[in-house]
């Protein structure tokens, strides 16, 4: 809030004056305070009442509907799940690529098309940055990796990651992903059959570990639990050539980390909208326990890190190793100082893991809703993988087609990240309208990937066919006519590096789980009778969790 400084600044400089050539009845300090709540009310009127009425520069822009005149849309946004409201608007509001909204008082343009969003993520791709308090929020647990750096330094971080997610490189450990996955499945064996104590409740409901109303039965699993740890061994072995043994240690200290950050409660949101309105570094300094749980987190994060990386160069410079994992590719690039490096591991530790196991419960979510599908789906695994056991390579997952049906229409449908932002870096254009510097731009993956312009009158329902064509063979559009069209992974230069990683992943363990199981909601809970509330945070998720029963079928 670079308002506030410049209030202060104006309240002492004024009190200075006044006190210079006139008399006042009150102490130099009472008048800044004075001065600066009355600037604060009379700024706040403009930028609510004035500015955005008769002043801004993109009043002129579809407004969407419902919009109160104080509140805008922020009573909405913060009601819904993440992307609904956007989702809404863009299937439902006339536009030509643009639609404004605001949110505490400011702003904001929803792209819609996508000839929009390629001047956003391509053309024009610098003009527009991850906002400042975006990449402070996030920056503690993410680091200022690839993900959250701008400029220059983003296009040499990138440069020098390159190598460890090439595509040749990212088919090489396949086999470690399906390694990881018939683990996984040997884990739910045993987890499925114990018994599970009627006290027993979802742990991943919140930070501050409220329990779920729901008591689960015996045999049923939470598989967001499972997915998040599986993913996290998965990303420690490919990134940084450690096993982090979450699978068989639910309770180590990494994996409660994480746990706890992933899950912020009612405090992480309030923090958040104080982020809004104060100095990110002020919010993050505020005496709280969950700033006290994320900066204990980031404490921990960055020391396992640099654990990791003193460990690599070890055994690199006695030439004990000849990896390319995350780590060893960065450290051969020469590119990036040990602390630069701690960053890219914190990037890829979170991204690496949340989104992909994210993904997986939406998979799960949708097979136990349409079985038929499931069913399809584990006859085509057993037809092309002969057992759980076998040996399995790129090229095997890339001729399950309906398997890569499913992953791609999971990640359309239900993309783990569900909308992001930028911010003019400076005055420019999108489709030739005037956008002024500051100005926030919204990218909204969960409205593009299910807009009826983009995707048909079907784009909400959950359709793997549309990504095969007339000979069964997997399509890399789903139908639709744009690459635009499918905004999961963003494009351009700040497209998601990690992209071919993450599908590879996401098809070995779902393959592994649903070749050797029958999975079907729990009984009597509300997935099972069709209801779904939605848990917002990082990802997106089914709010308690996503709770399945498993029947293990013979013959794989």
């Amino acid at each position: 809030m670079a308002i506030l400084p410049r209030l202060i600044t104006s309240s002492i400089v004024l009190t200075l004056l006044a006190n210079k050539y006139a008399s006042t009845p009150i102490g130099p300090f009472s008048t800044v305070v004075l001065l600066f709540i009355a600037q604060f009310v009379l700024y706040q009127a403009y930028s609510i009442l004035i500015w955005p009425h008769y002043i801004s520069q993109i009043r002129h822009l579809p407004l969407v509907p419902e919009s109160h005149w104080f509140w805008g849309q922020t009573k909405r946004i913060l009601k819904d799940p993440s992307g609904t409201p956007m989702r809404e608007w863009v299937a439902n509001v006339p536009n030509q690529g643009l639609l404004r909204y605001s949110v505490w008082f400011q702003q904001r343009i929803l792209l819609t098309t996508p000839a929009a969003l390629g001047e956003v993520l391509v053309t024009k791709n610098y003009d527009f940055v991850k906002p400042w308090h975006f990449r402070a929020g996030l920056g503690r647990i993410l680091g200022n990796g690839v993900l959250l750096a701008e400029g220059d330094e983003h296009k040499v971080q990138r440069k020098n990651l390159s190598p460890a997610f090439a595509f040749r490189h990212i088919k090489d450990i396949v086999p470690l992903f399906w390694s990881k996955s018939q683990e996984l499945v040997g884990c739910l064996e045993h987890a499925s059959s114990s018994a599970i104590s009627s006290d027993h409740v979802s742990d991943m409901e919140d930070a501050n570990h409220e329990k779920a109303a729901m008591v689960h039965a015996q045999g049923a699993i939470d598989v967001g639990n499972w997915t998040s740890r599986a993913t996290l061994d998965i990303i420690g072995l490919s990134g940084m050539g450690q096993d982090f043994n979450a699978l068989q240690d639910p309770d180590n200290r990494l994996n409660r980390t994480y746990k706890t950050v992933f899950n912020p409660g009612k405090a992480g949101r309030f923090l958040q909208i104080l982020g809004v309105f104060l100095p990110t570094r002020l919010v993050q300094h505020l005496p709280m326990k969950r700033n006290k749980e994320l900066n204990a987190a980031s404490l921990y994060i960055k020391q396992v890190c640099r654990d990791l990386i003193a460990k690599k160069r070890s055994a690199m410079a006695e030439k004990r190793t000849k990896d390319l994992d995350i780590i060893s590719a960065a450290l051969e690039s020469g590119g990036f100082k040990d602390e630069e490096l701690v960053n890219q591991m914190m990037t890829f530790l979170v991204a690496g893991h949340e989104t992909t196991a994210t993904a997986m419960i939406w998979a799960l979510y949708e097979l136990c809703k349409h079985k038929d599908r499931q069913l399809k789906l584990r006859e085509e695994v057993r037809a092309k993988i002969p057992s759980l056991g076998s040996q399995v390579t790129a090229a095997d997952i890339d001729e399950c087609h309906y398997l890569h049906a499913v992953c791609s229409e999971t990640l359309r449908l239900w993309a783990p990240v569900s909308l992001t932002m930028r911010v003019a870096d400076r005055d420019t254009t999108i489709q030739g309208e005037h956008v002024p510097r500051g100005t926030t731009i919204i990218l909204a993956p969960a409205a593009i990937n299910t807009s009826p312009q983009l995707w048909g009158e079907d784009a909400m329902e959950f359709k793997p066919e549309r990504w095969l064509n007339a000979d069964g063979k997997a399509n890399q559009r789903g139908g639709a006519d744009s690459n635009y069209s499918f905004l999961t992974f963003l494009h351009g230069p700040r497209s998601c590096i990690g992209q071919r990683f993450s599908q590879y992943e996401l098809a070995c363990l779902l393959a592994a789980w649903i070749g050797r199981y029958d999975t079907s909601f729990e009984e009597g809970s509300p997935l099972s009778k069709g209801l779904l509330d939605i848990k917002g945070g990082i990802t997106a998720k089914p709010k308690g969790g996503l709770w399945t029963t498993l029947e293990a079928v013979p013959g794989w």
